[in-house]
């Protein structure tokens, strides 16, 4: 025997979200962990800990703050590139943009510390066109804006001005 408050075989209504405003978030998370695939392979895991999503004009975005970290995962599953950020947006194709202090770390010797990164999902690309200084163990480059892989191997930067070390 079953109880309830309704018929459970009569269908079920959706949620009444009518009263959620424009700038009010569907839903919260704290402590969010939340796995980035594709065709079912692990490509990337997204940590914050705080997660908002709210609904837009195209979709949903997730808002994320409180300490972000990414890591991206080359088709071995090692980890390829990390960024960490104090906050960030996820859109509904997976692209991600990282502001407030952005490091990005490759698995490699290559950072980069900007305030703010797009990484374009269609393209695995990384860019900025704000202020970004790339530190490699021999060469210091800064300048206004650079695209990169996201292994951080291939990366140009745009009006750049640096140190190199010749040995």
């Amino acid at each position: 025997m079953a109880s309830g408050c309704g018929d459970p075989y009569k269908a079920r209504r959706s949620p009444e979200t009518g009263f959620i405003g424009i700038n009010h978030p569907l839903q919260e998370s704290w402590t969010v962990s939340l796995i980035l695939t594709e065709s079912g392979v692990k490509r990337g895991v997204i940590e914050a800990g705080h997660q908002a999503e709210y609904k837009t004009n195209i979709g949903t975005e997730h808002h994320l703050d409180n300490g972000i970290n990414v890591t991206f995962f080359d088709i071995t599953g090692k980890p390829e590139t990390t960024i960490t950020a104090e906050k960030a947006v996820i859109h509904d194709n997976q692209d991600i943009e990282a502001q407030g202090n952005v490091i990005i770390a490759s698995s490699g010797p290559t950072v980069i510390k900007t305030e703010y990164v797009k990484r374009t999902a269609n393209d695995r690309m990384i860019r900025s066109n704000k202020l970004v200084t790339i530190i490699k163990p021999e060469e210091t480059i800064t300048g206004q804006g650079f695209e990169s892989d996201q292994a951080l191997k291939k990366y140009r930067i745009f009006r750049g001005s640096g140190n190199a070390f010749i040995k």
